[in-house]
């Protein structure tokens, strides 16, 4: 695999996550450089191991992943995407101060999880072709991690100014996004 295509790859696979980090972003109360390297680097850790997971598996379970993997990033981004419009909607009584200044572990990584689906069906496929998965899942994770962080800050720029608005928009276009991978699958069959 060439050098430009691993570059190509890593954006694609990266671009829903930052999405996902500009939603994350702007449900948090001023976060600092600090919160968006940690959610950048779970992000990217995870990212980076899903295509050897996938790469892994291969062609004994390429079918079954490939053909469940959008019902799994809907429900898990649809339904995050909907708690970020509700805890929005519940914040509006809250003061700006009171607005979370750090999301939990497990939410953050059930996210990158959703987010990083796709990289585990490129996994299955750099196996059907035979390349060298390492390479391709540091960039991934890596180029991930850098799109997070950015977008957690990107967010922290839209939270200032939209206050809960921003939150709602987020969750908005994080259930779209699981709206859209499940439209899109279910179009192909």
């Amino acid at each position: 695999m060439s050098f430009l295509s691993i570059v190509l790859l890593s954006l694609a696979m990266s671009t829903d996550a930052f999405a996902a980090a500009v939603g994350k972003g702007t449900a948090l109360h001023q976060p600092r450089w600090s919160e968006a390297l940690r959610t950048g680097a779970i992000f990217g850790v995870i990212e980076a191991i899903t295509p050897v997971i996938g790469w892994a598996l291969g062609l004994t379970v390429a079918s079954y992943v490939k053909a469940s993997d959008h019902w799994i990033a809907f429900v898990i981004l649809s339904g995050l995407g909907l708690r970020m419009v509700y805890r929005g909607f519940k914040a509006s009584s809250l003061q700006a101060g009171e607005r979370l200044t750090r999301h939990p572990f497990w939410l953050l990584a059930l996210t990158g999880f959703a987010t990083s689906i796709d990289a585990m069906v490129v996994g299955v496929g750099l196996a059907l072709i035979d390349v060298d998965v390492v390479p391709v899942a540091v960039a991934i994770g890596l180029t991930t991690f850098v799109a997070v962080t950015l977008g957690v800050m990107v967010g922290r720029a839209l939270g200032s100014v939209a206050g809960r608005w921003a939150e709602i928009g987020g969750g908005v276009v994080l259930a779209a996004m699981g709206v859209g991978i499940l439209v899109e699958h279910l179009g192909r069959a």
